[in-house]
Order: structure tokens, then sequence, then C-alpha cells
């Protein structure tokens, strides 16, 4: 399962000119499920998003997490982050999960963050989606489990 995450102040996803998830600041995190991945995936990965420490302290240090700041997350599923591509000019797909698989642990994923106390915003699922966001920093990590 890969996890691209951006420290975000505000973040958005429009479908088809609609608002469909916002959030003001926190983790905007995009979502790639491969073959492999299970529900075990997506509870370390969301131990990661929520506990990596990406937001600053008092001091200017990168030590608290997400939920330190009792921070917003905006999850958005990419199955593009399954791509590789070290060979040629066009990114192959092999890897990434089905449709059925990713949707499902999606969908498991955002109930788990809601079931831990987080405020989660989501874009919609396999729809043709506007991201916008500010990177506050920028910071941005990829997480895989």
């Amino acid at each position: 399962m890969q996890g691209l995450i951006q420290r975000v102040t505000q973040a958005k996803v429009e479908v088809a000119g609609e608002v469909v998830g916002e959030i003001s600041q926190g983790i905007l995190l995009l979502l790639g499920v491969e073959k492999q991945d299970t529900e075990q995936s997506a509870q370390k990965l969301l131990h990661k998003v929520t506990n990596y420490r990406i937001f600053t302290d008092e001091q200017g240090k990168m030590n608290l997490s997400l939920n330190d700041i009792k921070g917003e997350l905006l999850v958005v599923s990419q199955f593009t982050l399954a791509a590789d591509t070290k060979k040629g000019m066009r990114p192959s797909f092999s890897s990434a999960g089905t449709p059925a698989q990713a949707n499902e642990l999606y969908e498991y994923f955002i109930a788990q963050a809601k079931e831990a106390g987080l405020r989660v915003a989501t874009g919609q699922f396999a729809a043709h989606m506007q991201v916008s966001l500010c990177n506050d920093g920028p910071v941005t990590f990829n997480l895989s489990v």
C-alpha cells in the first residue's frame, strides 16, 4: 500500500465542479492499493500516517504528528501510485489492486480513520477529480507498508 502524504494548510477535492471533500490544517493522503495489500496493510499505513512526525513544534522542528496537532485528513484514491515506472516511457499498472479490492481497502482505511477519532474528508473513488492544496513547507513523503 502506498501513501503519498503532504502537509497542508488546506486542501479540497472537486468532482464535476462540486467540492466533495475539504480540510484545513492536516494531511492530504493520496492512497494507492497494490495486489498484495490487505486490511492489515491499511491499518499499518493509517498508524504511520497519523503518527508520522511532520508538523513543527515550538522550536520549529518536525516533532509533531497529525494526532498531536489534532489535524484533519483528506483521503484521495490514486491508483497511479502503484505504477511501475522503471522501464520504458509508459507506466505499467500490473501491481495495482483490482478496482474492487482497491475500493474495499480505501473504504476500510477511511472507516478505520474515522473510528480512530480523526476528522476525515474524502475524494470520490474512481472519479475524475481535481485536487487543490496548499502544501505547507513544502513537506511531502511517500509512505509504504
